[in-house]
């Protein structure tokens, strides 16, 4: 059995309050309460826990039913699709469901993945459109998982035309969808990844995102942030990328953390 890699070390607390907006606590190997209380010290006050699957999804809800901190996002990753295709109708009646609940605050993630392979398009892109669907009639902001499919899920979205928040969560393209994003008022949702040496197009588009449509997020455990990359992330690393975001984008950290928690409470309601 391969062993996890060491929980990354505290970073230095934040001057201000951010929240992490899309991080999977069901996959770390500390408990809630830890990572929150860790969290907390760092400066991230509130958490958004992402389901990929009906197993997650259930876990995120119930999750967030228990820590007042914590919100919900529901949805079948598109890696999941194919797999779930011939029970996809009861599938979705249920991602339906745990949608309406007021603890859930997204619909996500969701989205297109051509990277792999493990669904076809066409079934990654009926999900999709069927999960816009649900955000529409929930209400609740749309969270998209974007990989190396940025024309056809812009498309689909043109199409669609939701009115709720759009999230493009880890967000994965340059300067040109970021500028795409910002003139259709979408949020951008950047992960550890833009504190990569490798990652000079990750800053180029968080350098002329609008600070009013960021968000910062984890992902965790997935994409720890420099410098602690080999090591277990954790919402509290958000406090890194925070930093990073703000260095390139020429602002004062605790004025960028500012907007941002005041995008969050527009897109995700108020704080409980």
């Amino acid at each position: 059995m391969s062993r996890r890699a060491p929980v990354a070390p505290p970073p230095q607390p934040l001057p201000g309050q951010v929240f992490d907006s899309h991080t999977h606590l069901d996959m770390l190997s500390e408990p809630p309460l830890e990572v929150l209380r860790s969290a907390r010290a760092a400066g991230i006050s509130q958490v958004v826990t992402v389901g990929c699957d009906l197993e997650s999804s259930r876990w995120s809800a119930a999750c967030a039913a228990e820590h007042r901190d914590v919100y919900a996002a529901v949805a079948i990753h598109p890696n999941e699709t194919a797999g779930l295709n011939s029970r996809k109708e009861e599938v979705l009646a249920e991602i339906a469901g745990l949608a309406a609940l007021p603890q859930v605050r997204a619909v996500g993630e969701t989205g297109l993945d051509y990277y792999r392979d493990s669904s076809p398009p066409k079934v990654q892109q009926e999900w999709f459109i069927a999960h816009i669907e649900i955000a529409r009639a929930a209400g609740k902001a749309l969270m998209i998982h974007d990989r190396d499919a940025h024309d056809d899920v812009l498309e689909l979205l043109r199409t669609c035309d939701l009115q709720e928040s759009i999230i493009f969560h880890c967000f994965s393209g340059g300067a040109e969808l970021a500028k795409k994003c910002a003139e259709a008022g979408y949020l951008m949702s950047f992960a550890g990844n833009v504190t990569f040496p490798s990652a000079g197009s990750l800053r180029e588009a968080a350098a002329i995102a609008p600070a009013e449509l960021i968000l910062v997020e984890t992902d965790a455990p997935f994409l720890t942030p420099a410098p602690n990359r080999g090591k277990e992330n954790a919402p509290a690393q958000v406090a890194h990328t925070l930093r990073a975001i703000a260095e390139v984008k020429k602002m004062d950290v605790a004025e960028l953390a500012a907007i941002v928690m005041a995008t969050g409470e527009r897109v995700f309601g108020p704080w409980r």
